[in-house]
């Protein structure tokens, strides 16, 4: 009899870990989101790891600044390869100098997705109703995890948060993803 109390007492407790595992990534997402619409740049600090955030934003403006160029360049090589020459030294300044928890919190906001020539929006964007904006959540492997959120006027060009784990429970948002592949 004490042995099947111990073993179910187990199993529930197993059990919890896994749901607690399962959910921390929606409840951290969820932190997120609330600290950048109400501006709580403590909370935007404590979920936010911020060189990790600036070498993707970094990352994926090169490569989306890489490809505008060749399509603005058309045949033009050399115009091209100056492009391509000056953009990372331009993207990457301005993410080191503009990344702040209140430009992560009125991207967030806004839900518009950083450009190249705009990488982070302006800190006083005005934070769009939150029934223009869906969210919807993925899992992009056992430690990341995805935030997609789409503003109603703007369907094609999705805002996607990436958190990743840093303990068992516990997410941080990491980078983003501009270029989502549609397949997951």
């Amino acid at each position: 009899m004490l042995k099947k109390i111990v073993v179910g007492l187990l199993a529930a407790v197993v059990a919890g870990l896994l749901i607690a595992c399962f959910v921390s990534p929606f409840v951290a997402a969820q932190s997120l989101i609330r600290a950048a619409r109400t501006g709580d740049a403590a909370g935007l600090e404590r979920h936010v790891d911020f060189p990790a955030f600036r070498a993707s934003l970094k990352s994926e403006l090169n490569a989306r600044a890489a490809l505008e160029i060749r399509h603005r360049a058309g045949g033009d090589t050399g115009l091209a390869a100056l492009g391509m020459l000056l953009a990372p030294s331009l993207v990457d300044g301005a993410v080191d100098n503009f990344v702040t928890p209140q430009a992560v919190a009125a991207m967030v906001r806004s839900g518009e997705k950083p450009r190249p020539e705009r990488p982070v929006p302006a800190t006083d964007t005005p934070a769009a109703p939150k029934s223009e904006i869906h969210q919807s959540w993925a899992y992009r492997g056992f430690d990341r995890f995805a935030v997609t959120l789409t503003r109603d006027d703007q369907p094609d060009d999705a805002l996607v948060l990436v958190l990743e784990r840093r303990g068992m429970f516990d997410w941080k948002l990491a980078g983003v993803d501009l270029t989502p592949d549609p397949m997951g």
